[in-house]
């Protein structure tokens, strides 16, 4: 297992570096001047010439790119052109309200979805499995931000329970306990809708894995042996079907750092989702570049995790 995990970082090296490669041609083939909202408007269009060309602006992509990858080395993200400011300190300040909802939203989504789904597998065609797989077809169907925006009107705006957006209250400057319970207070809707949505595409994978696993003859054999019905189910079958979740929750892992950019927009939530989004809109080149690396590697480092788990939760799979 050692060797596999060296070997797969080693991979992930040149994977990276030619992921940095398409990205950064991409950001830097948009046609315009993205420094032109940090130039003074009245400054001659010599001494506009001569800045542009002592930050590199006209160095051709191949050695602009070399300097990116000499700077990102030193952990010198650039230059944010619409904060005008580190990107490194933009990223700081949004990352750990993405990881804090989105990590919440995929534990809870874990915790529901599974349980859900076995228990539909195992009590198929009865009345839990009908309105569960209702449920989850409703989730899978119903967009996102169309969601949030229902809950918004219910329980924001005409009954008062939760708050519109944002993080905190504006204005009121608690700490300890208070901040951090208005924190959750502001985080219910944003988790209620991504929760939602997680639970139901997993509770649906669940379900399937489990039906196709405990059809298998190795399953009645077990219970023909006169295995408690739980144990066949937990100890057996599940372990078998856990192969196919972990590759979906992998997935999700994969995602985390880019947020969930409509509902992170529709809630106002302070995260990495709206600030790529923004970032992009105001043609942040540095700050874009930065998000879009930061993803392609929580992606990169989510698929070695899911290979790593495939040998936890099956002991026949060994990496040699």
């Amino acid at each position: 297992m050692k060797q596999f995990i060296i070997r797969r970082l080693l991979i992930m090296i040149p994977v990276f570096i030619g992921i940095s490669m398409i990205i950064f041609g991409l950001i830097h083939s948009t046609p315009g001047d993205p420094y032109i909202t940090m130039l003074d408007p009245n400054i001659t269009e010599a001494d506009r010439e001569a800045m542009l060309n002592s930050i590199g602006y006209y160095d051709p992509l191949p050695v602009k790119y070399i300097k990116w990858i000499e700077r990102a080395i030193k952990g010198d993200l650039g230059y944010s052109i619409r904060y005008k400011e580190p990107v490194a300190d933009v990223i700081s300040r949004r990352i750990g309200n993405t990881l804090l909802l989105s990590v919440t939203a995929l534990v809870l989504s874990v915790l529901i979805a599974v349980p859900l789904g076995i228990v539909s597998a195992t009590k198929q065609y009865s009345v839990f499995d009908y309105v569960a797989t209702i449920l989850a077809l409703i989730g899978l169907s119903i967009p996102a931000f169309f969601f949030a925006l229902g809950l918004i009107k219910v329980l924001a705006f005409d009954l008062g329970i939760f708050p519109i957006s944002g993080i905190e209250t504006t204005g009121a400057n608690y700490t300890g306990m208070k901040r951090v319970l208005d924190v959750l207070h502001h985080m219910a809707l944003p988790i209620i809708v991504l929760t939602f949505v997680q639970t139901a595409s997993l509770m649906r994978y669940t379900r399937s894995s489990m039906l196709e696993v405990i059809q298998q003859d190795y399953i009645r054999t077990a219970k023909a042996k006169g295995l408690s019905e739980r144990v066949v189910i937990y100890k057996h079958a599940l372990r078998n079907a856990m192969i196919s979740i972990v590759t979906l929750i992998s997935l999700s892992l994969g995602g985390l750092l880019s947020g969930a950019v409509l509902t992170e927009t529709v809630f106002v939530w302070p995260g990495m989702g709206t600030l790529v989004y923004q970032a992009i809109l105001n043609r942040d080149y540095p700050l874009v570049m930065a998000g879009t690396m930061l993803l392609a590697l929580c992606v990169l480092f989510a698929n070695l995790l899911a290979d790593i788990m495939y040998a936890v939760v099956d002991p026949r799979i060994r990496y040699e």
